[in-house]
């Protein structure tokens, strides 16, 4: 396999992007407008819960049943990992961002901006008119607190970049087996969407797309699907088990493959975008959706088996869970579920529940 193009650290990144006289807004997952931000000179650059940080700092605030993405970041915060920042944003993605939510708020208060996002849990018209109104909510707090103003033209440009940025990473998804990548290396590229300008990631995925050749890589193909793929070592493990991974769902990224909007307001278009994306148990999506596209993506990809990497106590995965599981049954499609904490090795359990899933889907 050839290597992979080289990708800048995150806080490469927020050091030059800083350096020129812009901002950064650390953002919790999952779902947040860019080019609103981008549009403020704002680089959004994602948390989720960073793998090597002292919990410690952040359970005295959380119940123990708290998520470790939680967890992780609010230690992350206590522990001055966020000071970078310009701006603190959490999305209500859960009930747990919700109290992360509020607990920065009204109890631990950083010496920044706290800017929460409400997603509704729906794709209706009302939805697409709530979440511009919240957009337009986020607009005024950030022209408050940087005295700017975007016009509706800059607006769009923004909004444009980042429609082209989302292309170029749809178009790395559907090509991502014929590319000489490692999954690993895979999933460091895809996850530079995280914190690289829109046009700097534009300019990653052409370098990778320009390496794609006619054979799809070897392995036994599954999908895998969550949250987030950390800790990374699990891609390590599917590799050394003779698999690939052919199909993604994880929240980070392929449940992230947005449609860019239609309309001529910026801030209802930039709703549209994500509210008409993939089906996410985050957003509320009806589980019947959530099961056709599972078997929609792996009838394209020919996945064997879908791996469910599910973080311990995610609520909104949990309650999906066992109703994905019999609609993946019924089609046929074995699927298994293994459960992780960021920040810790993959335990021998996983290992042995995933190496049998392997044996039997081979």
């Amino acid at each position: 396999m050839q290597t992979l193009l080289e990708i800048p650290r995150r806080m490469e990144v927020i050091t030059e992007y800083k350096g020129r006289g812009g901002r950064v807004a650390a953002v919790f997952p999952i779902h947040y407008p860019r080019a609103l931000f981008r549009a403020f000179d704002i680089l959004p650059v994602e948390v989720w819960g960073p793998p090597k940080v002292e919990a410690r700092h952040g359970e005295a605030h959380l119940q123990s049943y708290t998520c470790s993405i939680v967890r992780g970041g609010l230690s992350f915060i206590l522990s001055g990992g966020l000071d970078v920042a310009d701006f603190i944003v959490v999305p209500h993605a859960c009930d747990s961002l919700q109290g992360l939510g509020s607990i920065l708020i009204d109890f631990i208060k950083p010496d920044k901006p706290v800017l929460p996002i409400y997603i509704p849990r729906g794709a209706r018209e009302s939805d697409i008119n709530f979440l511009a109104e919240e957009f337009s909510s986020v607009f005024a707090r950030l022209a408050e607190a940087s005295s700017r103003s975007p016009s509706d033209s800059e607006m769009m440009e923004a909004i444009e970049r980042e429609e082209k940025a989302d292309r170029f990473l749809g178009e790395v998804f559907q090509l991502r087996m014929r590319l000489p990548f490692s999954d690993r290396e895979f999933y460091r590229l895809v996850r530079a969407r995280e914190y690289l300008p829109g046009e700097r990631f534009i300019e990653l995925a052409q370098g990778a797309l320009s390496q794609v050749n006619g054979d799809p890589r070897p392995g036994i193909p599954i999908l895998l699907s969550g949250i987030v793929p950390e800790p990374m070592e699990i891609l390590n493990a599917i590799a050394r088990m003779g698999g690939v991974v052919a199909a993604d769902d994880f929240a980070c990224s392929g449940r992230r493959l947005y449609p860019a909007g239609s309309s001529p307001e910026p801030r209802r278009r930039m709703a549209e975008s994500i509210l008409l994306g993939p089906p996410d148990s985050t957003r509320g999506s009806p589980i019947e959706e959530r099961i056709g596209h599972l078997r929609r993506r792996v009838d394209v990809s020919g996945a064997r088996g879908v791996v469910f990497y599910n973080i311990k106590f995610c609520e909104p995965e949990l309650f999906y869970l066992p109703s994905l599981r019999k609609g993946l049954k019924d089609a046929g499609i074995p699927s298994v579920v293994v459960e992780v904490e960021i920040g810790e090795r993959l335990s021998h359990q996983v290992k042995t529940s995933l190496e049998t899933f392997m044996e039997v889907i081979a």
